[in-house]
């Protein structure tokens, strides 16, 4: 296991702690004030915005274990920057996975805009689209993307790792849904109740 696995995989997880603070919008404004508070909280959604993708995109090209799938090893498309070698079958799961996370990603931050996407702040609750079939599509997709990308990449320990990925998502969207509640009182409840956080409902 490289440094840069180990320091990506570090980094992903103490990213969660301006994740969390980026939501803490009243605390925020009662502490500094209202627009400082918004600033601050702003500055912090950029942080644990970009860095989640960032520390991601560490996990998945850094030196690691490659693993091979049991058929069409032959078929392979070398990439001499990173060093890395791409199977067609790796190529064609993660093409699935990506479709599907791209759709849940976009038609997310569609739905809310990309400010709300980015600052993690929305005045209003979104309750229609693809947010009637779960309550975090864009943290959904980043799931999906995960896995695909583990799989083009043939990253062994990064496909590993994907519980602790699940784990941060869940530890996001429950931190966010805590302050949705707070901010949005019994309306954020009833949403909650008829659909579900992060497996989709058919």
């Amino acid at each position: 296991m490289s440094i840069w696995f180990v320091i990506s995989l570090v980094c992903l997880i103490i990213n969660i702690i301006p994740y969390f603070l980026s939501l803490e919008h009243q605390k925020l404004e009662r502490r500094y004030g209202l627009q400082k508070g918004k600033e601050i909280g702003e500055i912090y959604a950029m942080i644990s915005g970009w860095g989640f993708f960032i520390f991601l995109f560490g996990i998945w090209i850094s030196p690691q274990e490659r693993f091979l799938l049991p058929f069409m090893h032959e078929f392979s498309l070398q990439i001499p920057i990173l060093d890395l070698t791409i199977y067609l079958v790796n190529l064609l799961i993660f093409i699935s996975f990506f479709l599907i996370g791209a759709f849940f990603g976009i038609k997310g931050v569609m739905q809310t805009t990309l400010k709300v996407a980015e600052m993690h702040r929305t005045k209003k609750i979104i309750t229609k689209g693809v947010y009637t079939i779960v309550r975090h599509p864009q943290y959904l997709g980043a799931i999906l993307a995960h896995i695909g990308f583990s799989f083009l990449f043939s990253a062994l320990y990064s496909l590993l790792i994907t519980p602790i990925v699940i784990a941060i998502v869940y530890m996001i969207s429950w931190k966010e849904e805590k302050e949705l509640i707070r901010e949005f009182d019994g309306k954020y409840e009833n949403y909650k109740k008829k659909v579900p956080m992060l497996i989709p409902k058919i």
